[in-house]
């Protein structure tokens, strides 16, 4: 679908021409004064979470209907660098009311004062501590859900590849909001969409290539699967998965790419790509055609029989 021309100026206006890794404070606060937080608006309760005798911050937002205790773990994006409970309060708000789910918000550490697998390792944690101990609810939840956008999205890809690796719990289904799945975002990437799309809207292909080079301090590391999980050796055993991707996205093929190795390694999979998007969709007001359409698409798979499916 081609995007009309006004705003595809608009959007490359937009497109803010910041050194990332200069001025990856500056960002943070730039993206805190566009989401501003009012607590008293929202439905949430704040925690913390113990692991090593530090602590790990969750917000807890309950829809305003909630027929069973069911919950979404919400990873954040802002590519491991930017963005945390407070800019992204808004959007949980309105998942918890759209889905009828208790959304978990986790607070997890930044990159570059946090380096992989700081941020991975908080993830892990609190979906641990949700699933088996229960710090954070009184009661087991009926189901536990992972959802994350961008490089959050990549974190629940990740916390999903620990839980099996580790075999300290199980993860049921994985909700992937344009997810970050692969270490090269340069012009060798093997995805076309890296250099149709690393331009001019928004979420630029040398930005990604800027918040990967902040959230790793090993090169080796940027070759392991829980940085980049389309590397990961096999994908067997993962939980049943729904990739959301945008139309105009670098991200867009890495991110249909892992659904479709998923469904290689027998896994149920639905892909779905939002036409017209950008990266980042979710923020818009929640009435935009695009959230609303992403929520239709979520509730079909929280709420219907999932079935391996590419849109």
């Amino acid at each position: 679908m081609a995007m009309n021309k006004v705003r595809k100026m608009a959007l490359k206006a937009l497109t803010l021409p910041i050194d990332l890794k200069k001025n990856y404070k500056l960002h943070r606060n730039i993206i805190l004064a566009a989401h501003p937080y009012i607590k008293p608006l929202y439905n949430l309760l704040d925690k913390k979470i113990i692991c090593q005798g530090r602590e790990i911050p969750v917000r807890i937002f309950k829809p305003g209907q909630d027929h069973e205790f069911k919950v979404l773990v919400f990873f954040h994006g802002g590519g491991w660098v930017t963005g945390n409970i407070d800019s992204y309060s808004y959007i949980c708000a309105n998942m918890a009311n759209q889905t009828g789910y208790q959304v978990v918000s986790v607070d997890y550490r930044l990159a570059p004062e946090y380096p992989f697998p700081a941020g991975a390792e908080d993830c892990y944690y609190v979906t641990r501590e949700i699933v088996l101990n229960h710090d954070v609810f009184e009661k087991k939840p009926e189901e536990v859900i992972l959802i994350g956008d961008s490089a959050g999205g990549n974190l629940a890809a990740v916390v999903s590849l620990m839980a099996k690796d580790r075999g300290e719990f199980n993860v049921t289904r994985q909700i992937l909001l344009y997810p970050l799945t692969y270490h090269d975002h340069s012009e060798n990437s093997p995805f076309s969409s890296v250099r149709e799309n690393g331009t001019g809207y928004l979420l630029t292909s040398q930005r990604i290539s800027d918040y990967m080079d902040l959230y790793i301090s090993n090169e080796a590391d940027r070759y392991s699967p829980y940085v980049a999980p389309l590397l990961a050796a096999e994908l067997t055993n993962q939980p049943d998965t729904l990739i959301i991707t945008a139309e105009y996205d670098p991200l867009r093929d890495e991110g249909e790419a892992y659904g479709l190795r998923l469904q290689e390694y027998g896994n149920t999979v639905r892909i779905e790509r939002i036409k017209g998007a950008v990266h980042g969709f979710l923020a818009f007001p929640k009435h935009s055609a695009y959230v609303m359409g992403c929520y239709t698409i979520i509730n079909r798979f929280l709420h219907e029989e999932n079935i391996n499916e590419t849109s």
